[in-house]
């Protein structure tokens, strides 16, 4: 069996609002795993039940094919999570709360000294090892609350926004990091805003919209997606709802996105219809302020799905 974690119809609903609907999907071993979607997505709602923040029904999460409800413990003591808030002592040291954090799960004596040496190296804070957290810029924190949830070596590290908020030299620090962490034999389920991090360190990409799964696969696979298709991007004056029937009528036309002034039209590769698109604009009295044709990237794909940008 290659899944480590596998994930069955598992819902979540907060009153009358449904955060996760209906959502299955596996995580295979040694893969970073990255859950894309815009805020409300659900992504991290499936990462605190998973984490066991939250309640969830019985047999919708297996490890390593069993069901967690009868392998929690073994579970818990074989992940690390990196939670969206940093889960610090900000009096102790940053080897204080390693050394903390490490003996809960079993670690001690050399071993123990061996694996918060390893997991202060990673950070890049053997420099710091023995000041206060409380002294630590954010980015700091951040790389030590990572060291801190992988010091005992766990087969899985789940990671929920870990570079929100952070410098850019942290962040990159923190990237490399999760590679050197694939590269040691673990596997990475990792949710982010930053589109730029996905292209960087993903093996595989699940992208989510309103509790659901609507999209999996590698930045090749999900860029296929869109290979039959050309998105023209026009900024116009004067636009209004109305005036997109107009252009859903031109032949080979697939979807258009507004925002604001902008529309994104989405059309068959096979079909030259820009003049078309050019005279209906023109028709309708609508001022073309710029006018281009997008090129497909992971931006791209995720606008097309959702109908919106990462960050909205």
């Amino acid at each position: 069996m290659n899944e480590i974690l596998s994930i069955r119809h598992l819902q979540k609903s907060f009153q009358e609002r449904k955060a996760v609907d209906d959502l299955s999907f596996d995580v295979q071993r040694g893969e970073i795993l990255c859950l894309l979607g815009p805020n409300g997505a659900g992504k991290s709602t499936t990462i605190r039940m998973i984490g066991g923040m939250y309640p969830y029904e019985k047999d919708t999460l297996f490890y390593e094919g069993k069901s967690l409800h009868t392998c929690r413990r073994k579970f818990l003591h074989e992940i690390g999570f990196v939670p969206q808030d940093i889960a610090l002592y900000e009096d102790l040291s940053a080897r204080e709360n390693l050394r903390f954090f490490a003996s809960l799960y079993g670690l001690r004596g050399a071993l123990r000294k061996e694996r918060i040496n390893e997991a202060l190296e990673l950070a890049g804070l053997q420099d710091r090892a023995d000041e206060k957290v409380k002294r630590f810029s954010g980015g700091m924190k951040r790389r030590l609350n990572i060291a801190c949830a992988i010091a005992h070596h766990p087969k899985l590290v789940i990671m929920d926004e870990p570079t929100v908020g952070i410098d850019p030299q942290s962040r990159n620090h923190i990237l490399s990091s999760i590679r050197t962490l694939r590269d040691n034999g673990m596997t990475i389920l990792y949710t982010t805003h930053y589109m730029e991090e996905v292209e960087e360190i993903s093996t595989r990409i699940l992208i989510m919209d309103q509790g659901a799964l609507i999209a999996q696969g590698t930045k090749e696979e999900l860029k296929e997606h869109l290979d039959a298709k050309q998105t023209y991007v026009m900024e116009v004056e004067n636009l209004q709802p109305h005036h997109l029937d107009a252009f859903y009528s031109i032949e080979g036309v697939q979807e258009i996105v507004q925002q604001d002034t902008q529309l994104r039209i989405s059309t068959l590769k096979n079909v030259e219809n820009l003049d078309e698109i050019i005279r209906t604009a023109l028709k309708q009295q609508l001022v073309i302020r710029r006018l281009n044709c997008e090129s497909i990237n992971l931006e791209t794909v995720f606008l097309e799905l959702t109908g919106r940008r990462l960050r909205d």
